[in-house]
Order: structure tokens, then C-alpha cells, then sequence
């Protein structure tokens, strides 16, 4: 069998998920197929290139080697095929986004280093709608934000890179709630609380709430369902509790607290039609994506406070290569 680039875009998506299934759900194709071709590259190497646990999967010594050549193969083979193909089309950039809170900062940022070109802006908690967007040319960019355990598949033509391979969900909580008051709120002990339901349950966000309270020994008692961020008053007012996005602040009469143990994370992922911008613009975009993101991370006291103690074990995962600086 001859290498070839899907080849190593498949090692490289089983690397940044850490999961053979939402690798297979990044790369558009079924995770019987993905296994089918990891064993068989494998096979033509003579040596594994990724250890299976039940926690997922991650790299062998000789898996490393290979993917760090992978991606810098990959990388000048994006670059290529982004200058040949230019930016087809007329008409503003039309860039998609779950709702983050840093996401007047993350515009400003494109409007500094992308200052040519016209840009719209469309924000949608469902992962799974800004991936059919892509798909179908309504939108040429986007940032999206999956639960780690959700599949949320991207059309093969669409290049994608991953911002940040996990981060945890926080919980927000009335100021004046009985746990209001502790470093970290355990999940279980929300087992009587009324919920706000998460946006896009379409995307299992919400089965991954399922998951993560049953797991706790407990069926959340979904009372409201808001748009995304639209929640806060009722929390303030003493009415719920929400999952909430680990650099949300802390607004009169509510609180951002880590769940302990990290019991729900999700991951970022840029993704972009490939005939509508070229590399240098889509770097552009990745890195005002990462740099605000970061900045709003390090800047929310829930979050820092949650990362100064993550930092010196080994529970943080390789985030210390994003958030360490």
C-alpha cells in the first residue's frame, strides 16, 4: 500500500482527537474503516503507531516520530493546494461561531490582521448546523465547539485544525447557591437542582448531560430551555444552574465554578472551505482565534484559578502547550 496524504491526515486526526471514533466522525467515514486503515498502515510500517486503552488512544514513540513529519508534510501540502485554488467567489467572508465569550475580542483581532477583507459573522450554538453550513457553501469559515464525546462529522473537502484538543465545562451557579462558595462544585451534588438545558441538543450536547449526571447517579431536571447565554438572568435570580463555557464571567448575582473531576469537556475546531481563503488568510484567523480564546481563558479567575491547579499534575493533558504561557 503507498502512503498518501489521507493517510497521513488520518494519523494526524487520530493524534488531535485522542479517539478513533471522532477521528473517524473529523474525516468524514465510518470508525470501522478508520481501524481498517490504521492496521493496515501499521502492518506496512512493522510497528504500531498508537497504544488503545479505554480511554482512548495516543501515540507510540515511533507514532510521535511519524506524526510530527506527518503534520509538517501536511501543513506545506495545505499551504500548496490553498495558493492554487485562491479565493474563489464574490461577497464578504462569511464566518460561523459557537457563542464565545471572547468573541468581540476575536473579532477586533481578524479586523486588525485581515483588515482587506469584509467579514460577516454568524453565531450558532449547534455545532452540527455550523458543520451543514460548511458543507453547503452558506458559510466559508467557522469555529466549533464539540462535546468530547459527541461526533459531529465535517465534509471531506473542508480543511480543519484543531485550537484546542479538550477544555472542561464549567458549571454556572446562583451567587447565593448553597455550593456558591466552593473551589470546585462536584456533579452529583446538583442532583436536585432545576437545569437550564444546553443549546443544540441535536449535536448530543444534551446526551452528553445525560451521560455525565447519570454517571453521577442522577437525571437532570431540564426546567428551562434558553438560546445560548440567554440563561443568565434566570441563574442570577436564583431559578437554575447551566453548563457554561469555562471563561464565562461572573456577572451580578452569579457564580462560574469547575466541576470536579473535568466530568464534561468539549473541543475547539476551525474549520474552513478551502476555495475561499488561502492559507496565510486561514493561519490569520487560526491564531486571532487562539490568542483570544487564551487571553479570555487566563483572564477569567474561575478559569486560572482552575488551571494553577490543574498545572502541576498531569490531568491538564498537554494543555500546558496552549495555556502555559
Amino acid at each position: 500500500m503507498a502512503l498518501e496524504i489521507r493517510h497521513l491526515r488520518a494519523i494526524c486526526a487520530i493524534a488531535d482527537a485522542g479517539s478513533l471514533s471522532q477521528a473517524a466522525a473529523a474525516l468524514g467515514m465510518s470508525q470501522p474503516s478508520l481501524t481498517s486503515l490504521l492496521q493496515r498502515l501499521e502492518r506496512q510500517i512493522g510497528t504500531p503507531l498508537f497504544v488503545r486503552s479505554h480511554t482512548g488512544v495516543t501515540p507510540t514513540p515511533v507514532g510521535e516520530q511519524t506524526l510530527r513529519r506527518a503534520l509538517v508534510l501536511l501543513l506545506e501540502f495545505d499551504r500548496f493546494e490553498a495558493d492554487v485554488l485562491g479565493t474563489a467567489g464574490d461577497g464578504p467572508i462569511r464566518l460561523g461561531s459557537s457563542q464565545m465569550d471572547c468573541l468581540p475580542t476575536f473579532i477586533e483581532r481578524l479586523d486588525e490582521v485581515l483588515p482587506a477583507i469584509e467579514l460577516t459573522v454568524h453565531i450558532e450554538p449547534s455545532s452540527s448546523v455550523l458543520a451543514q453550513a460548511l458543507a453547503h457553501a452558506t458559510l466559508d469559515i467557522a469555529v466549533i465547539a464539540m462535546s468530547d464525546d459527541q461526533e459531529v462529522p465535517l465534509a471531506k473537502q473542508l480543511g480543519h485544525r484543531v485550537l484546542f484538543p479538550w477544555i472542561p465545562v464549567f458549571i454556572g451557579l446562583p451567587a447565593r447557591h448553597r455550593l456558591a462558595g466552593q473551589t470546585e462544585v462536584d456533579l452529583a451534588d446538583l442532583a436536585d437542582d432545576a437545569w437550564i438545558g444546553p443549546p443544540g441538543p441535536e449535536d448530543g450536547s444534551l446526551t452528553s448531560l445525560r451521560a455525565a449526571t447519570h454517571r453521577a447517579g442522577f437525571a437532570p431536571k431540564i426546567r428551562f430551555e434558553c438560546p445560548n447565554g440567554g440563561g443568565r438572568q434566570l441563574i442570577a435570580a436564583g431559578q437554575a444552574v447551566q453548563l457554561v463555557e469555562p471563561t464565562a464571567p461572573e456577572l451580578p448575582g452569579m457564580v462560574v465554578r469547575p466541576l470536579k473531576g473535568d466530568p464534561m469537556r468539549m473541543r475547539l475546531v476551525l474549520a474552513w472551505r478551502k476555495e475561499r481563503l488561502t492559507w496565510d488568510q486561514t493561519e490569520h484567523v487560526y491564531r486571532a482565534a487562539m490568542t483570544s480564546y487564551t487571553r479570555h481563558a487566563m483572564a477569567s479567575t474561575p478559569f486560572r484559578s482552575w488551571w494553577d491547579r490543574r498545572r502541576t499534575t498531569q490531568s491538564w493533558d498537554g494543555l500546558v502547550g496552549y495555556f502555559g504561557s
